[in-house]
């Protein structure tokens, strides 16, 4: 049988200890991963596997049954992972079509985390990914795709169920943070060039912005608090913010992406 050729291209691979903190954070509150043998994909983990590594670390202190797959389209990276993998770490070769390992037969992945990757494909490739990648989510599972800066303080990501995207997170470092849209040269390639006046994602970060203004009194509680202002603040005014305080003192904000989606 002839073996499929990966779907993607090969990117720059860049990495670093930690970059992908606040995502793991995330993916690790979802319930769908508290229980039974969950499958975590970290799709194009890069030059060095320990994002995987680290991913799985933090997973299992959740739930020790976990696997995490790190699945790469070089196969001279896919080598440099499977050198550190074990019974519940794997890597293999492939690309969107997400592929995982024999061991696991015909099952799908519960999480699949796609980060620093679609930042280098050009904005109308980005639809035929997420349908392929959704494809290989179990019925329950989740898609998470974004990107953040080289040292993880600015982060941002959609999340998707199988049938299309739900929410737009955006997670900052707060401390010493002059505007929230700073994050705005880490959107997710959907979003990035779609930051101009009459679209949503301009006009939500434009809204952010005025809030983290208006609340600056509060920086003397600290950075959280005013965030937390921040939060209450875009809710009253409207916007529909999923997820409660408890995200929002980790410097998270997650927006149903229907009200930041691409006008056309």
């Amino acid at each position: 049988m002839a073996v499929k050729k990966p779907q993607g291209t090969i990117t720059r691979g860049t990495t670093n200890p930690n970059r992908l903190r606040r995502v793991d954070r995330f993916i690790a509150s979802l319930p769908v991963l508290r229980s039974g043998n969950p499958i975590v994909v970290d799709l194009g983990f890069g030059a060095s596997p320990i994002t995987a590594v680290e991913l799985h670390t933090r997973l299992k202190k959740i739930n020790p049954n976990v696997h995490v797959v790190g699945i790469e389209i070089e196969r001279e990276r896919v080598e440099r992972g499977l050198a550190v993998a074990h019974s519940n770490l794997h890597f293999v070769h492939g690309g969107f079509e997400t592929p995982l390992p024999q061991q696991f037969d015909s099952q799908k992945a519960t999480v699949i985390r796609a980060f620093n990757v679609l930042r280098q494909y050009d904005e109308t490739e980005v639809a035929s990914a997420w349908k392929l990648m959704q494809s290989r989510l179990t019925a329950d599972g989740f898609l998470v795709e974004g990107t953040c800066d080289e040292i993880g303080r600015l982060s941002c990501w959609v999340t998707l169920d199988r049938e299309a995207p739900i929410s737009l997170t955006i997670s900052l470092r707060l401390l010493g943070l002059d505007l929230p849209s700073k994050v705005a040269e880490r959107l997710p390639k959907v979003l990035i060039h779609r930051n101009v006046e009459g679209e949503k994602i301009n006009d939500f970060l434009s809204a952010l912005d005025a809030a983290w203004k208006n609340n600056s009194a509060l920086a003397v509680f600290g950075a959280s608090q005013r965030w937390i202002a921040v939060c209450k603040e875009l809710r009253s005014a409207g916007w529909p913010l999923v997820g409660d305080q408890r995200r929002w003192r980790l410097g998270e904000i997650s927006v149903a992406y229907e009200a930041v989606a691409p006008k056309n």
